[in-house]
């Protein structure tokens, strides 16, 4: 199955829903990032951009956000919104997340909701986070993950990976990654009970995590 594949799947299903009043969020990470004026932002799977402006209107117009998402629908959402409310220090950018356009040390705190367990390179993900985050910069992210290891023939499922399980790395595996990647001060702020979904057990949780005050790269 071809990472094409499942970024269409993923574009189609979130693109359906940014028509439809439903949650989309497995937590609430902006509630623990605590943006103070005059900082960068990023919204990873920034969906209908409710969080970009609220992320917006804290930071003030010395600071900025952007937000990343793959669906085209969930992108068009997200910029008639900034329009609305006449957003001026926020942009929507559609691109996956294994490759980030933004620059290396430029970015206070990321943000993200329910999407990385979509990617099929998690580790790029994180590494790409860890690159545009500045020293001592800082994650926020809501989340799932596995209880016991996702069956390949799931993993390989375009239509599963998009209804937001088959992608879910174990807690062990996801905690690994964050360690691995260099990020420090790690702590899990909240955490679900397991719940069925799909063909898997799964849990959510809100983890933080900052980049080591020394580290460029």
């Amino acid at each position: 199955t071809s990472i094409f594949m499942i970024t269409d799947a993923i574009n189609k299903r979130y693109s359906s829903l940014s028509e439809t009043t439903c949650c989309l969020s497995c937590g609430g990470a902006i509630n623990y990032a605590n943006p103070l004026v005059g900082e960068v932002c990023v919204d990873l799977g920034s969906g209908r951009g409710n969080d970009v402006v609220r992320l917006a209107e804290t930071v003030g117009n010395n600071g900025y956000v952007y937000g990343i998402d793959i669906s085209e629908g969930m992108i068009a959402k997200a910029q008639s919104l900034i329009e609305k409310f006449d957003i001026t220090n926020a942009k929507i950018i559609q691109s996956n997340l294994e490759n980030i356009p933004l620059q290396d040390n430029s970015v206070d705190v990321v943000i993200s909701n329910c999407t990385i367990n979509h990617a099929s390179n998690k580790q790029a993900v994180w590494s790409e986070i860890f690159r545009i985050l500045k020293p001592a910069g800082r994650f926020v992210v809501s989340d799932i993950y596995a209880t016991h290891e996702i069956a390949a023939e799931y993993k390989n499922d375009p239509q599963a990976v998009a209804e937001c399980w088959a992608g879910a790395s174990t807690r062990a595996t996801y905690l690994y990654t964050l360690e691995e990647t260099g990020f420090e001060s790690i702590n899990i702020l909240e955490e679900s009970l397991p719940y069925a979904k799909g063909k898997a057990e799964v849990a959510s949780f809100t983890v933080t995590g900052k980049k080591p005050i020394d580290k460029i790269r």
